[in-house]
């Protein structure tokens, strides 16, 4: 047993074969697009919900919220979808409060590692947030 999680063991068999086809591509780093376009969760939930199939629907920011729960949900694995959708609630107009509460309310489904894990990756982007600020 190697002790990983699949999707750990997914994504190093998705690095592998991204070497093979491209060696250029040993040093690219995904989380370098998580500050690249900070409104992209919002535009993009606006743009493909909120101004296209539903007008009346729910906001950008619920939306994100929703997401982050159902991240959470799925064990807090997706560690660049959850931080960035972390900040994209935010950027929408989330409070730390509701991020939190979001989370923590996934705890009675999802169970508390996960809720701890996505508590402890909303609160790296939350302080990053804060240090870009200062």
């Amino acid at each position: 047993m190697t002790g990983k999680t699949p999707f750990e063991l997914m994504m190093e068999q998705a690095q592998e074969m991204t070497k093979a086809f491209n060696p250029a591509m040993t040093s690219f780093d995904p989380s370098g697009f998580e500050k690249l376009w900070p409104t992209m969760g919002k535009d993009a939930m606006e743009m493909f919900f909120g101004k296209g199939l539903s007008q009346n629907g729910l906001d950008a920011k619920t939306r994100l919220l929703l997401t982050l729960a159902g991240l959470t949900m799925q064990g807090a694995q997706a560690e660049v979808p959850m931080r960035s959708t972390v900040r994209h609630a935010m950027e929408a107009g989330a409070t730390e409060e509701e991020i939190a509460e979001t989370i923590a309310q996934m705890s009675m489904f999802a169970g508390i590692p996960a809720m701890t894990r996505a508590m402890e990756m909303a609160k790296d982007v939350m302080a990053e947030k804060k240090d870009d600020e200062t």
